[in-house]
């Protein structure tokens, strides 16, 4: 099947595998394929989320309709499948209210769109965590919004252990004059790898006072406590 025996994954594809009959796979995976989509990228999105065959005709219609009616082209709502085969089941009210959470931030319908094109996730986070990331990179921070849409991934990191951490290190830096006064683009500060971060913005600095009160902030998560020889 092409599962770890091993995985939890393997246990929810056999459930899933049993609970239906060959019939209904079949007709399932054929309407995925009038809608564009190949058997082979069935397949990988099984592999990805078994239980997204759970998803009944009517359903998976139903969220394809609702995707294009916030402005998603047919083939972008069909990468959205393929990548995060989860958001198809995805409530018609779950989606309006993620749409709502977005717009009421000032996000734009486009931008919306592109979000969640580029990064499906964006639908299936609550409109607190939405908020609480979007307005500490934009208030606190000082980020434009704009950088949060063309950076969708940011909602996915955790606030106490990532976000928060290294935008202290930033605005430390910023406060005394070591970035050139300029935020750095908001992905290369988040999406770094703990040591690449580390490298970058602490360990190529000659002030030992400064290096030290930059780990403090680090130290909040946990990622960094094993760090040494800096």
């Amino acid at each position: 099947m092409g599962f770890d025996p091993t995985a939890l994954k393997f246990v929810e594809a056999l459930r899933v595998l049993y609970a239906y009959s060959d019939k209904t796979i079949e007709e399932r995976v054929c309407f995925y394929g009038r809608l564009g989509l190949s058997v082979g990228d069935v397949w990988e999105m099984f592999k990805k989320c078994p239980f997204f065959l759970n998803f009944s005709e009517k359903k998976i219609a139903q969220t394809f309709e609702t995707l294009k009616k916030c402005g998603l082209l047919e083939e972008e709502i069909l990468s959205v499948f393929k990548t995060s085969p989860r958001c198809i089941g995805t409530s018609e009210q779950g989606i309006a209210t993620s749409v709502e959470t977005f717009i009421g931030l000032g996000f734009s319908r486009d931008e919306f769109a592109a979000m969640v094109k580029h990064f499906p996730s964006s639908l299936n986070y609550s409109a607190e965590t939405v908020k609480k990331k979007s307005e500490f990179v934009v208030n606190q921070m000082k980020w434009p919004l704009k950088a949060v849409a063309l950076f969708p991934q940011v909602l996915g990191y955790s606030f106490e252990k990532r976000i928060v951490p290294r935008c202290n290190v930033i605005k430390a830096l910023l406060s005394r004059g070591l970035l050139r006064n300029k935020l750095p683009p908001l992905s290369t500060v988040l999406a770094i790898t703990d040591q690449a971060f580390l490298n970058k913005y602490v360990k190529k600095l000659d002030d030992e006072e400064l290096v030290n009160e930059l780990m403090g902030y680090l130290h909040q998560s946990s990622c960094f406590k094993d760090q040494k020889g800096l």
